[in-house]
This record gives C-alpha cells, sequence and structure tokens, in this order.
C-alpha cells in the first residue's frame, strides 16, 4: 500500500504560512516526511509566479505605451476569470508532470499552493476549476489565521529589494484587505467536519491552527503540530480511497 498522498492542496490566507510550512517540509530528509507526514518526494506548483509574471508583463507593457494584458495599474485584475484562469494553470503544469513520468505518483507528492477570498470566488469557485481526476486524487490542508493575523504577517514578510520571492513578497494594505479580508473557507466546510463536497466529489481535509505562528520558527514545534494534523488527514484520505 502506498503510504504517500498524490496531491494535497494547501490553501490558506496570504502569508498564512504555506511558504514556510514548504520550506520546513524541505528540510526533513525523505524517509522521515514520508513516515510522519506521508509526503514523498514533492514538487510545489504555486500560483504565485504565474500571476506575479503578469504584472511584470504590464509593467514592460506600460513602459512600452500598450495596453495592460491582465491587470491595472493599482494591482487588481481587469477580470475575474484571471483567478480560474490560474488554478486551471496549476492544474495544467502538474498534467505536463504525469505526462512526463510514468507512475509518477509512485515516488511524488505534488502540492497546489494558492489563496482566495471570497471577494473574487473564495475557494469553492476555485475548487470548481480542478477537474475530476485531480479532485480524486487530492487531499485538502488549510492553514488557519485570521485576518488580522493575515495583514500582520503580509507588512512584516514584504522585501521590496525582493517583491518576486516566494517568502518575502507582500500585497499592500488596501489590496489585501479588498481581496482577502472575507473567505468562504468555514461556509465550505461548515456541514461536513472531514470532507470537502465540490460537485461529486468528496475530498478530505484538515486544519492546521496558525494564529500563534508556528511557522515562522518552524523546527519541532511546527513538526509536531503539523505531525497531528498530517495523521488525521491520512486516515481520512485512506477512508476515501478505499
Amino acid at each position: 500500500m502506498k503510504e504517500t498522498f498524490d496531491i494535497i492542496i494547501l490553501v490558506g490566507r496570504p502569508a498564512a504560512g504555506k511558504s514556510e510550512l514548504i520550506a520546513y517540509l524541505r528540510s526533513v530528509d525523505l524517509a522521515t516526511r514520508i513516515k510522519r507526514f506521508h509526503i514523498g518526494g514533492f514538487e510545489e506548483i504555486d500560483d504565485f509566479p504565474m500571476l506575479w509574471a503578469w504584472f511584470e508583463e504590464d509593467h514592460i507593457l506600460s513602459d512600452m505605451g500598450k495596453p495592460r494584458l491582465h491587470t491595472t495599474a493599482d494591482g487588481y485584475f481587469t477580470h475575474d476569470y484571471l483567478w480560474d484562469l490560474l488554478i486551471r494553470r496549476i492544474e495544467l503544469e502538474y498534467n505536463k508532470r504525469v505526462h512526463e513520468k510514468a507512475h509518477y505518483h509512485d515516488s511524488k507528492t505534488t502540492l497546489f499552493e494558492f489563496s482566495r477570498g471570497s471577494e473574487h470566488g473564495g475557494f469553492g469557485r476555485a475548487f470548481t476549476q480542478l477537474s475530476d481526476d485531480v479532485l480524486g486524487r487530492s487531499a485538502v490542508l488549510y492553514i488557519e489565521v485570521s485576518y488580522e493575523e493575515s495583514l500582520r504577517k503580509n507588512r512584516r514578510r514584504f522585501n521590496p529589494e525582493r517583491p518576486y520571492s516566494i517568502l518575502e513578497h507582500g500585497l499592500p494594505d488596501d489590496n489585501l484587505r479588498t481581496l482577502y479580508r472575507d473567505s468562504d473557507w468555514h461556509d465550505l466546510s461548515r456541514d461536513d467536519e472531514a470532507y470537502l463536497h465540490i460537485g461529486d466529489n468528496r475530498i478530505p481535509y484538515t486544519v492546521l491552527k496558525n494564529e500563534d505562528d508556528v511557522t515562522t520558527g518552524g523546527g519541532e514545534a511546527l513538526g509536531s503540530r503539523l505531525e497531528g494534523v498530517m495523521d488525521l488527514l491520512w486516515e481520512r484520505y485512506c477512508l476515501k480511497q478505499s
């Protein structure tokens, strides 16, 4: 029997700790990672580099005196459907990897990472952009922080010298408030404490509480908390697969 997840969809507010958690997982040797967290030699697909490329391209186009393609000058998408496009791009990148390597999930766990707020459709809308095949292979790990904690960490992590960095990018306060203050996560998960219901799919999920910011320090404090959450997620995942 396989010991690892195929796909983990890692979600939460901006600066909730998703990238910090991934950095921690990379620091754990493979055998320990499989035993404690059921994650194999993992690959991450994050929509941030995709959307950041759109901002860069639009900045270049503006300098050329040409119309922007994806974003406004004040940092918003020109069309709501571009949020859906990002999710479909994540799946496209995943499908390329599966196509290129036979028996891909015998050795690999894929992490899909993104944030969504109610203003642009929320997590519920994002999940509907994924195929039944992907949803059937997936488990969801939600990192829970309040909007206030998301705002605090977003301000703290931002490095204006490296705005393109996974670990050091940030949003202006006004953009964060508009796009991410409201979240549909609790509405989406309210009716079932173990599975999200997306169309005909039941997707196992668990919640890593991070209001105390255990992800910044990392180390065994994070490892212990994550192990308990991932054990429960694995149990739900196996029940669903059986």
